[in-house]
């Protein structure tokens, strides 16, 4: 009997696979083990009450709600009712370009960060053990200079931004060295690209400043015959082509069906693999159960060929008010079609 480890290298691989890949962390299967490096911890870096840091940033000592600070110097804010734990950055770690020259980044490569996962590793080596990074370069770019101006910045401080891209890449390649030696299967990564009808910023732009940091961090994961696994929300259709050419191997979309599943599957199929769920926007959230197994058997159907799906949960239901009954349809589906571990 095959592994789970074996079973999803065949599934991205598309080498006869006898199933489709699973990640179903609330359906209590899944045949992955994440690998997380570890973070520091100290007061300031836990959500505190705004007058904590009322010294340092007193513009926001009468916030309605709560504030951290993260390794990069990024001031976080979530209002008072904010259920989610996300928030968003009040204020970047580099408030004006002034500072990137004697800015440091956080060690998230140091091998200390990893020694802890040594044990964990070895005992889940039958399954697919994805290395988690935090995201490629724009993600963290985009807080340090806050979003509203980075966007600018692409265009009238693209020095500054290519300075910053290679010092934040360094750091990456290290993170995924890392992972290398430790035996990980994968890299997985978060970096949201697009909006609901385009890409954040033009294809032409973002071939000439972050394909060159994509290309660097995919070939660091190959180096050690580590797959790429890339989370993106919104509609990226116009570089997938893109990003399947420097090595991203499996796309984890929320949203499968804003692109459509067909233009979906004709770019992508049988070249890399779906990492999804039902779409968490227009099907899952309707708690209609004949339009979710509808689409769960059109996702087998478009992209199960040998390997190409992976059916998986999204991680947060509540935030999107889908009842754990409309999520058992789901997997039911996923199962009945995609045959059961």
């Amino acid at each position: 009997m095959m592994t789970p480890k074996e079973v999803i290298k065949r599934v991205i691989e598309f080498d006869k696979a006898p199933r489709i890949g699973y990640d179903f962390q609330y359906g209590n299967y899944t045949d992955f083990y994440g690998l997380n490096l570890k973070m520091k911890q100290s007061p300031e870096l836990s959500w505190q009450k705004p007058s904590f840091f009322a010294d340092r940033f007193p513009q926001y000592e009468k916030f309605d709600g709560f504030m951290h600070l993260d390794e990069f110097g990024n001031l976080w804010g979530k209002m008072s009712h904010d259920l989610t734990g996300g928030g968003e950055v009040l204020v970047g770690a580099l408030s004006s370009w002034d500072m990137l020259e004697n800015y440091t980044m956080p060690d998230f490569d140091n091998p200390s960060r990893f020694a802890h996962l040594e044990e964990e590793a070895d005992k889940n080596k039958d399954r697919f053990l994805s290395g988690w990074v935090m995201g490629f370069p724009f993600s963290f770019m985009r807080k340090m200079r806050k979003m509203e101006n980075f966007l600018m910045d692409l265009i009238l401080e693209k020095e500054n931004v290519i300075i910053l891209r290679e010092k934040m890449t360094d750091m990456l390649a290290g993170v995924i060295e890392n992972y290398g030696k430790l035996g990980a299967d994968a890299i997985f990564f978060c970096e949201d690209w697009g909006v609901q009808d385009r890409l954040l910023i033009s294809p032409a732009l973002w071939r000439e400043i972050f394909k060159p940091s994509f290309t660097r961090l995919c070939n660091a994961a190959r180096k050690y015959d580590m797959k790429v696994m890339m989370h993106s929300c919104g509609y990226i259709y116009e570089i997938l082509e893109d990003l399947m050419e420097v090595g991203i191997n499996v796309f984890q979309l929320d949203q499968p069906s804003l692109m459509g599943l067909e233009n979906l599957a004709e770019i992508i199929g049988k070249k890399a693999t779906l990492y999804s769920s039902v779409d968490i926007q227009s099907v899952l959230p309707t708690g209609n159960k004949q339009l979710i197994e509808e689409h769960a058997t059109k996702m087998v159907k478009l992209f199960h060929q040998n390997g190409g799906l992976i059916a998986k949960d999204y991680g947060d239901y509540r935030t999107i008010n889908v009842s754990m009954e409309s999520a058992d349809w789901m997997r039911e589906k996923f199962f009945e079609l995609g045959k059961r571990p």
